[in-house]
């Protein structure tokens, strides 16, 4: 990071900083890339057809066309795609001092990303509660990302899109954020097991707790020290490699999962927890609440125990690059463990599976 500001920086050498293209520049005090040269790029890869993109389980990572370069990545910064090894920002944005910031994290089917503009309308409410300006231009946000994807030697990628405060003095602000700082990251898919998805993955019940959320609900911002914590604390327990970490609420319930939502079918019902238990209200939690009403299956939210959810038939988890992994083995603190249901997604959990990839193939980008 620099601690230069925009008008005493050092302008690039021609070609030490390339814009790859240039999409609907956000105004931000924190760049300086303004006079490096421009690369010619197509910026939009030829979609493959629903028949040409096998979406099972067992090919749950990335579509490339080619190998990603690893040394000359590439991110967007404030609109302009530009190298990652050369992008800085400010050491005087909020985003850095603060924690003043959000992210929105999703991926692309044939080149497109997926259930967009619920993201974008996530971010906008974020940015109005912590008062910082929000003019991005969806359509021109689409374009960026094609052409990361194709700077990248990717057909399909995961998406990190954050919004960071901008620029201001050392001390707390009183005023709104006029220029906020936009970064767009773009990799290859992980790869997730094809276990996961056939047979189940492992929920390891977690210490630490769920921390409430700062304002009226949960935001996905920069502050992101409680999932670190869970993360660290997951890393540490034997036997739990390649589990995903489930806290709890200070009370007791059922919260999340580290980055994922968690759902629980028992009666031929559906649950999960309730937005005022502190927890993200997730974009693919919500669609796949959608989905469940589509095909007839009954939800409720709630708060609920740990206790319940041991008695549950199905589990699964959800989010917007692993789609929906079912659960096969809940694990205690203490090592005691549970198997859920059968071995493989339970029925409930298999029909939102099968609409989930159809929304992604055919009608929802």
């Amino acid at each position: 990071m620099s601690a230069q500001k925009p008008d005493e920086a050092e302008q690039p050498k021609t070609g030490s900083l390339p814009i790859v293209a240039s999409f609907g520049s956000q105004s931000s005090g924190s760049e300086s890339t303004d006079q490096a040269s421009a690369v010619a790029l197509n910026p939009t890869p030829s979609p493959a057809s629903a028949a040409e993109r096998n979406l099972s389980p067992q090919n749950h990572g990335a579509s490339e066309s080619q190998a990603p370069r690893p040394a000359g990545a590439y991110l967007g910064l404030n609109g302009r795609v530009v190298e990652q090894a050369s992008a800085s920002v400010s050491v005087m944005d909020h985003g850095l001092m603060y924690g003043m910031g959000l992210f929105e994290t999703f991926r692309t089917y044939g080149g497109q990303p997926f259930l967009l503009n619920r993201h974008l309308e996530r971010m906008a409410r974020g940015a109005q509660e912590l008062g910082i300006a929000y003019t991005l231009d969806p359509a021109a946000l689409r374009a960026e990302i094609a052409a990361l994807l194709a700077a990248n030697n990717l057909s399909d990628g995961y998406v990190r899109l954050t919004l960071t405060a901008g620029e201001g003095e050392l001390g707390l602000p009183a005023g709104l954020y006029e220029q906020p700082c936009r970064i767009v990251y773009v990799k290859a898919v992980p790869e997730s097991p094809a276990s996961w998805y056939t047979h189940g993955r492992t929920l390891q019940v977690l210490r630490t707790r769920r921390n409430t959320p700062e304002g009226v609900e949960r935001l996905k911002s920069l502050h992101y020290m409680n999932g670190i914590l869970g993360r660290r604390e997951l890393g540490g327990i034997p036997g739990a490699a390649g589990a995903e970490g489930l806290m709890l609420t200070r009370e007791g319930f059922v919260a999340e999962g580290i980055v994922s939502n968690v759902f629980f079918a028992a009666g031929g019902k559906l649950y999960t927890p309730s937005v005022d238990t502190g927890i993200l209200p997730g974009i693919t939690r919500a669609f796949v609440m959608e989905l469940a009403e589509r095909v007839g299956i009954p939800i409720e939210q709630g708060h609920y125990s740990l206790e319940q959810l041991e008695q549950a038939n199905e589990i699964f988890l959800t989010g917007s690059v692993q789609e929906i992994v079912p659960v096969r083995l809940l694990r205690q603190p203490d090592g005691t463990e549970r198997i859920i249901g059968e071995d493989g997604p339970g029925p409930i959990t298999a029909a939102l599976m099968r609409e989930y990839r159809h929304s992604t193939t055919e009608t929802e980008n």
